[in-house]
């Protein structure tokens, strides 16, 4: 007779913390690996005296398992996802549902979804964040695709995941690919944020000329106001971690950034939807700088910057500015991921429930902070909400924050240190609240060389310049009067 509420296939580290995470909330896990051996070694170490069991092949799973078969893959991303569904569905029944918990790239989910149902089996594409930890006692889980499979898998997923005042951190994201794209928005949201901490701790260290413990003590006491979350958490805690000898582990840390795709892959997407998510691609710009150490070494013996001179202002209002700065800009970067997010819900027809998806971040997960609470308050307030920028609580954080978010940049410029996040975050909000930009020079130019047309400003019609027509013009008396394009803004 078939126990088993849910299997999992993967037994690398987030698979097995995820496994005995589901048997400590009450449910029957069927573990498998293409290695069977690690099964073994799981079951008589980690798993001892749990109620897991194993499986030595995809037959023995899938007959392990209660109907609906539920089944998670915890494996890398990319074909190896394609080769397990592969094996699976000539075991499957119509109504079986699997489930990719990896870093998927959400067009893969949105293509596996459509190659699963018409072969009467349902497919989720779920976001898991929270790393290690996160999976043993609580991830944040973002699941998306057939939605058929959700009443199947909510109680699993809501009881596994972590709570934060009573409610879990999981729940439905939307059709087709969305859950893996939340996950997605998410790790670019989380590259900013990350990008933001190293500016800061670069300014105290290399501008005010402080102690690794003396900014631990800062990053700590942000963390008791607007900035209480868990990558400042854990940055006061790297910077208060001792080497053998005594000295700061993070400051014999090669300055060289990797990354996996999950970033890139959100600011391409910006790109391609003309969605200015500007902070998180400075984010990205940001690591791949930090890769070419050995071209910026020989770049700092031949290319001379400001002199640094030492700070002679009030430092504790600096302190205070730079905590600011870092608010407004971590502001400007979830609002324009979340500008991202409604513009893919509009051209693939999603709906994506914004205060939810906030809220399902508050715990659990890399990015989770009080602040996210304030978001989703602000979409709760109003569903539809165009851009945080235009929400009450949000203005007035950055009408607050705005003259020393300005300070810190300008002092930055002054000594020479480079702020990419902070100051693109200040750039946007600039551009934002301009009601004209030189974009009309930027037009005027592409039709002077090109052709490509422009269109009047409203108000500045006349029986030559017509509103709502796209407009060539002969700037230089001897060229055509043909258009090469049409306008496209």
């Amino acid at each position: 007779m078939a126990t088993g509420d849910i299997g999992l296939i993967g037994l690398a580290v987030m698979g097995q913390n995820l496994i005995l995470n589901m048997n400590d909330k009450g449910f029957n896990v069927i573990a498998y690996n293409r290695t069977t051996s690690k099964v073994d070694h799981f079951l008589a170490n980690e798993a001892k005296g749990t109620k897991v069991q194993g499986a030595h092949s995809i037959e023995e799973l899938v007959s392990k398992l209660k109907r609906p078969r539920k089944i998670i893959l915890l494996v890398k991303a990319g074909p190896a996802v394609d080769d397990f569904i592969s094996q699976l569905t000539p075991h499957l029944e119509k109504g079986d549902i699997i489930i990719d918990g990896g870093n998927s790239h959400y067009p893969d989910t949105i293509r596996r979804v459509k190659e699963l149902e018409t072969k009467g089996l349902l497919f989720v594409g779920s976001g898991v964040s929270g790393g290690e930890e996160g999976a043993r006692y609580g991830p944040s889980l973002m699941p998306g695709g057939s939605p058929d499979a959700w009443p199947a898998i909510k109680e699993i997923f809501q009881k596994t995941s972590a709570q934060v005042q009573g409610e879990p951190c999981a729940d439905w994201m939307g059709e087709s690919g969305a859950g893996h794209y939340v996950k997605m928005v998410h790790n670019g949201i989380e590259y900013g944020d990350m990008q933001l901490i190293a500016e800061a701790y670069d300014i105290l260290k290399r501008g005010l000329g402080l102690h690794e413990d003396e900014i631990a003590d800062i990053f700590e006491k942000w963390n008791k106001g607007v900035l209480d979350s868990f990558l400042v958490e854990i940055t006061y805690n790297i910077l208060r971690f001792k080497d053998d000898d005594g000295e700061p582990l993070l400051t014999k840390i090669l300055d060289q950034a990797g990354q996996k795709g999950t970033g890139k892959w959100t600011a391409v997407n910006a790109l391609d939807a003309g969605v200015p998510v500007t902070l998180i691609g400075e984010a990205v710009f940001a690591r791949t700088l930090s890769a070419i150490k050995s071209e910026r070494t020989r770049a700092n013996k031949v290319i001379v910057g400001p002199e640094k001179e030492a700070f002679r202002g009030d430092k504790k209002q600096f302190i205070d500015d730079l905590e600011q700065a870092l608010y407004a800009s971590k502001i400007i970067s979830y609002t324009q991921g979340f500008m991202l997010m409604r513009e893919t819900a509009k051209e693939l027809d999603w709906h994506l429930n914004y205060a939810s998806i906030a809220r399902i971040w508050r715990g659990g997960c890399i990015i989770k902070s009080v602040f996210l609470g304030d978001i989703a308050s602000a979409y709760e307030k109003n569903p539809n909400l165009e851009s945080l920028l235009f929400d009450g609580f949000f203005k007035k954080a950055v009408h607050k924050a705005q003259p020393g978010w300005r300070r810190i940049i300008a002092q930055a410029v002054l000594w020479g240190i480079p702020l990419p996040a902070f100051s693109t975050a200040l750039a946007f909000f600039d551009g934002y609240r301009s009601d004209i930009l030189p974009a009309n020079l930027i037009q005027g130019q592409r039709d002077y060389f090109g052709a490509h047309t422009f269109r009047v400003l409203p108000g500045k019609e006349n029986p030559r310049l017509k509103a709502g027509e796209d407009i060539h013009v002969n700037w230089t008396g001897h060229g055509g009067n043909v258009s090469a394009s049409s306008y496209n803004a």
